[in-house]
């Protein structure tokens, strides 16, 4: 069974065509969406997550098809947006391990697997700082952390390195690369 499959998938805003008539099937592992801005990446991210509809043609993940599907796709997924979107005010810890409860584990299971996730992208000892002290390369790390948490077989990571030094790129790029050695299939859209 294929990780992800789509099949025509066409999405429209407007007059603006951001993908057209797309067919791919990919296996799990480590993949890398590149394209210039504008390309789609997002757009198709967007599409397989569910939360904007086609405007033709279909997604699969694992088999199922995410326009009928979506609350069981996206409870296999992991989503790292590309903009920030975590509360500032509120430490690391509590935000991962309120996704580890989103997810569905119980409260005391989110708070010890939010610090072992914490500790894998290299965040055990900023845990319990607000993110809105966080440098940008934290922000990402944290960001990441909170796709993970919830034990997903599949993370759509968007621009994982934006904003990033070259050291904080080749960091990021290596986490990823970590990622598949834990048996999470990765579709990391860059530019």
């Amino acid at each position: 069974m294929a990780l992800i499959a789509t099949s025509g998938l066409t999405k429209h805003y407007g007059p603006v065509v951001a993908l057209d008539g797309l067919d791919l099937e990919l296996e799990p592992g480590v993949i890398g969406l590149v394209g210039a801005n504008g390309a789609g990446k997002s757009t198709l991210i967007k599409l397989l997550l569910g939360l904007v509809e086609p405007t033709a043609g279909t997604a699969e993940i694992l088999g199922l098809d995410v326009a009928g599907h979506g609350v069981p796709v996206r409870r296999q997924i992991g989503y790292m947006p590309e903009h920030d979107c975590l509360p500032l005010d509120q430490t690391a810890a509590d935000v991962v391990s309120t996704f580890g409860e989103l997810s569905g584990l119980p409260p005391r299971a989110a708070r010890q697997r939010a610090s072992d996730i914490l500790d894998l992208v290299g965040l055990d000892e900023a845990r319990f700082r607000p993110i809105g002290g966080f440098s940008t390369g934290m922000r990402q790390r944290a960001k990441l952390a909170q796709a993970l948490v919830g034990d997903p077989t599949l993370v759509l990571l968007d621009e994982p390195t934006a904003g990033l030094d070259p050291i904080g790129r080749e960091e990021m790029l290596n986490l990823v690369d970590r990622l598949g050695s834990f048996g999470i299939s990765v579709l990391m859209a860059t530019h």
